[in-house]
């Protein structure tokens, strides 16, 4: 299914295509988390549907998560 989401991050609209159904998409919309909706789905992909954030926009603008990275 062609999925379009606008990020949280940049405002830019992004579109994707995934392997998911309108069922499940319904379902999420209603309240049920991502990860229990579609727990075959990358953290990526279940990152898109929530935010819209594409990894390339989270690699380019986030800092990055490892503790070494931020000096700890």
């Amino acid at each position: 299914m062609r999925v379009t989401n606008i990020s949280k991050l940049t405002g830019r609209k992004h579109t994707r295509d995934l392997p998911i159904t309108l069922a499940e998409l319904e379902r999420f919309e209603a309240g049920e988390l991502a990860h229990v909706v579609w727990p075959h789905l990358s953290a990526d992909d279940r990152e898109f549907l929530v935010t819209g954030i594409t990894p390339e926009e989270e690699r380019d603008l986030l800092p990055p998560e490892d503790e070494e990275a931020w000096g700890c």
